[in-house]
């Protein structure tokens, strides 16, 4: 193999290591709950931030946790329940 096939492959082999490392992975049973996630510990966001682990604020209704299915609504926090809807 020449050496520039063998750098495409090597360089192809690599984002799709870090495409797989910083995509979020979602659980099939696994649900997005906005509003319950503490500063720097959500999951993502709707628009507002990067993604995991940017929020600055304690229960930004953007961000979201991923939590158990069926147990978002039960959340409670200061600010109210969790939703399964950004705010």
């Amino acid at each position: 193999m020449n050496k520039s096939i063998r750098t495409l492959a090597l360089a192809g082999s690599l984002a799709s290591a870090i495409a797989s490392v910083s995509a979020p992975a979602f659980a099939a049973d696994t649900e997005k709950c906005f509003g319950v996630a503490m500063k720097g510990q959500n999951d993502c966001a709707a628009g507002k931030h990067n993604c995991a682990g940017h929020s600055t604020v304690d229960y930004d209704p953007a961000s979201f946790k991923l939590v158990p299915v069926g147990t978002c609504e039960d959340m409670k926090t200061p600010n109210g329940h969790g939703m399964l809807k950004a705010m």
